[in-house]
């Protein structure tokens, strides 16, 4: 797997943990059809039908591509992180139970973690 070099603030936020500033990402109000990769090794991550806005600041998705993305307890108890699977590049935080969506769910992601693909247009 090959992984894109990062500028300071990405491996800030993908590589140290951190968390951009909210409403500042790129992709908070991105709705195109398309797939979020990690913005490191370029794993598709999420789709465009998973994102929905939820004002939290950050883009917001309510499930993953199977098997892409990485659950670990933090060390407080209280929150999820996610990873890329591919990489382990830090993505945010994952929240259950608010009630945005059917599926219950809320992949709080920093735009910074991914690169949005548009999807093809026919014709």
């Amino acid at each position: 797997m090959k992984l894109q070099s990062l500028t300071p603030e990405e491996q800030r936020v993908i590589l140290h943990k951190g968390t951009e500033m909210p409403f500042t990402g790129e992709y908070e109000n991105t709705f195109e059809e398309g797939t979020y990769e990690c913005r490191q090794c370029g794993t598709p991550l999420y789709t465009s039908t998973a994102k929905f806005h939820s004002g939290c600041g950050w883009p917001s998705f309510d499930q993953e591509i199977p098997g892409a993305v990485i659950r670990t307890r933090d060390a407080d108890g209280r929150r999820t992180e996610i990873t890329c699977a591919a990489c382990g590049g830090h993505l945010g935080h994952v929240f259950e139970g608010e009630g945005y969506t059917k599926l219950n769910t809320r992949h709080c992601v920093n735009s910074i973690s991914l690169k949005f693909v548009p999807a093809k247009k026919e014709g």
